[in-house]
């Protein structure tokens, strides 16, 4: 989808248009006819938020109608919502091109509107011989954006896009080497980005466990890639921010295998490292003035060859050591390596890591947002939540209390890697995350009910989201 700005007349416009309306102070600038406005005026006494289709043969008009005397973000939201009906009738017209233009709104509301447009017409196409409907070009009133400002979203959603594009990949044409490429690729042609990938003999010398153990049921090397953005133009030298992303590429269980119903879609559980790549880029594309390195292990998980396995005791690379009690835990040893690396070797100012991590965290708050837990890091969270409401995709907070250690002791180790309670499986997960971060702050993110979609939400289709990377790049933008 292009978007590009031009001097839009509702009313001289020869084409489809969508027309913003959210306050009736701009009622007598309704590109409308009278009779047409009273349609609009009693649809809005029964609800002010729907879609109003008007016909102008060839064309049609769309008076997407809203309340702009709610709070900001979910007036936003309720925007981003309204785009998959747009286009669903667009697709009915086989329209190419929309025009976006509106009355008494605020920047902010069409750049809502617009993102909905982009998330919305997302589809994951690789695959699919027949050629599906895409909303070409979106031309936008000049009026609402200063040079610049609509370039600078566009390649945030181009990030979340490339996001949503390789969660949805199956391994079969993204394992971990492939991954690790495409990154290195992409980050040469970034400004003030260095990408360093770590074969299996490198992960062997960095004596990292957890990832070495996940990987040997598999064919497939494992990778380690560290992504750094330091801009030439920072001024202010602060420590880095680390981002952490899981990096399972497809997940089996390994030897205590998944049934059936919950290896289906097992392709998403390497969204973290998807996610915390596409916020770097991000970042780097639009010259954010932070220093972010991201560290993303990458293998996947199978039951092959000579895969680890329950009681198998594995050294982390900090030399914890971990108790094996269950194969499917498989992420939090990935991330193990991964956190402890980045608290050793960058003295970050805080660590957060993105991971689809566990069942309990959907079964807790459904696919509705994101659950998170801190440790020495109560400011980021708190700015987090709050950006995480002005973007709408929000956090809740789980406790990290001290008791929840006690079900990760071992009697043969420092540590298992999953406890044989059903209680508080996120929060366990979390606690057992954080105990590598040491006394570096940190933020833990379970993105499981969010990264991945079963059927349609919101402005999502079924499949990867992208969720987080708007979260995280808002977050950054405050920095």
């Amino acid at each position: 989808m292009d978007f590009r700005l031009e001097k839009i007349d509702a009313r001289k416009h020869e084409g489809a248009l969508l027309f913003l309306y959210g306050d009736e102070v701009a009622e007598r600038q309704l590109p409308l006819s009278r009779a047409e406005a009273a349609v609009v005026k009693r649809r809005r006494e029964e609800d002010r938020c729907f879609v109003q289709v008007f016909d102008r043969l060839p064309y049609h008009l769309y008076v997407v109608s809203f309340d702009s005397e709610k709070a900001a973000p979910r007036v936003h939201e309720l925007l981003r919502r309204q785009a998959p009906k747009v286009l669903g009738m667009l697709e009915e017209e086989k329209a190419g091109s929309l025009a976006v233009t509106g009355a008494g709104v605020l920047p902010e509301e069409v750049a809502a509107m617009l993102e909905g447009l982009s998330l919305a017409d997302y589809r994951f196409d690789r695959y699919v011989t027949k050629e599906r409907y895409h909303l070409a070009e979106v031309v936008v009133d000049e009026g609402f954006f200063k040079p610049g400002e609509l370039e600078e979203a566009k390649r945030l959603w181009n990030r979340i896009f490339w996001c949503r594009e390789w969660v949805n990949l199956p391994v079969q044409d993204l394992n971990a080497p492939q991954f690790a490429e495409e990154l290195e690729c992409i980050a040469k042609d970034l400004p003030g980005v260095k990408c360093t990938v770590m074969d299996k003999k490198k992960i062997e010398s960095l004596r990292m466990g957890g990832l070495l153990a996940v990987n040997r049921g598999s064919v497939d090397e494992p990778r380690f890639v560290v992504l750094e953005y330091c801009p030439s133009n920072l001024n202010d030298q602060k420590n880095p921010i680390v981002l952490v992303g899981k990096g399972v590429m497809y997940d089996t269980g390994g030897l205590n295998i998944k049934p059936g119903d919950y290896m289906q879609e097992m392709k998403s559980d390497m969204a973290g490292a998807a996610t915390m790549a596409s916020v770097l880029f991000a970042a780097a594309d639009n010259g954010l003035p932070v220093h972010l390195v991201a560290l993303l292990p990458l293998t996947d998980s199978r039951p092959g060859g000579n895969a680890y396995a329950s009681d198998d005791v594995l050294t982390m690379y900090d030399g914890t050591t971990v108790e094996v009690r269950n194969t499917d835990a498989e992420g939090r040893l990935l991330l193990a390596d991964a956190i402890a690396y980045g608290a050793k070797n960058y003295s970050p100012r805080v660590i957060i890591d993105a991971a689809t991590l566990t069942g309990a965290a959907v079964r807790a708050i459904s696919t509705f947002g994101i659950a998170a837990m801190q440790q020495g890091a109560e400011n980021e969270l708190a700015l987090l939540k709050v950006v995480g409401e002005q973007v709408y995709e929000r956090l809740v907070e789980f406790p990290m209390w001290e008791e929840y250690g006690e079900f990760l002791k071992s009697e043969v180790a420092d540590l298992v890697n999953s406890t044989d309670t059903p209680q508080a499986g996120t929060i366990t997960a979390g606690k057992f995350l954080a105990h590598f971060a040491g006394e570096v702050p940190f933020v833990h993110l379970d993105i499981a009910g969010v990264a991945f979609l079963s059927k349609a939400q919101h402005c999502w289709r079924a499949g990867a989201t992208g969720y987080g990377v708007r979260l995280l790049y808002a977050f950054l933008q405050m920095q």
